[in-house]
């Protein structure tokens, strides 16, 4: 289980390495995104709190990267944390997830990207549910939600 000491390393030291790499331009980008999801995930955007279609939906299932398909969180991790945004308490594996210092808008957090295309995905917080006390706080446009038995 991931905690805030290990988001902190990874972002200071380097991420694991991810099982696959997917790169594109950003004219491919855009071809297979809406406007929405290009904004959110190429151009490190934030939709509306409260805005997005996954914020209130618990269906079982696996929560996959927009881009590139890949499963970034499970449903038996996602919690209501009241902020607007979906929220999870760890990523799906260690490798699932990228995490970057930004120091943007006179603060610092720690920046969430799908590891395996950098997408934006939102950012990480020390304030989430125990055992891990982790809030991975992400867009809605950001993902796709992959139900159980859709495999």
């Amino acid at each position: 289980m991931l905690t805030w000491k290990d988001v902190i390393n990874f972002s200071v030291n380097g991420n694991p390495a991810p099982d696959q790499r997917i790169e594109k331009t950003e004219e491919e980008w855009k071809s297979v995104l809406t406007p929405e999801q290009f904004r959110i995930t190429r151009k490190a955007g934030t939709e509306v709190p409260h805005s997005g279609a996954l914020c209130s939906r618990y269906d079982a299932g696996k929560y996959n990267c927009v881009c590139c398909n890949t499963p970034l969180f499970d449903s038996t991790i996602k919690f209501n944390s009241g902020t607007g945004w979906p929220s999870f308490s760890q990523p799906i594996k260690e490798n699932a997830i990228k995490y970057i210092r930004d120091a943007s808008y006179g603060m610092v957090r720690v920046e969430v990207q799908c590891n395996t295309c950098d997408a934006h995905q939102g950012h990480v917080f020390p304030d989430g549910p125990e055992p891990s006390g982790l809030r991975y706080c992400i867009n809605s446009g950001a993902m796709v939600l992959q139900a159980e038995g859709t495999e």
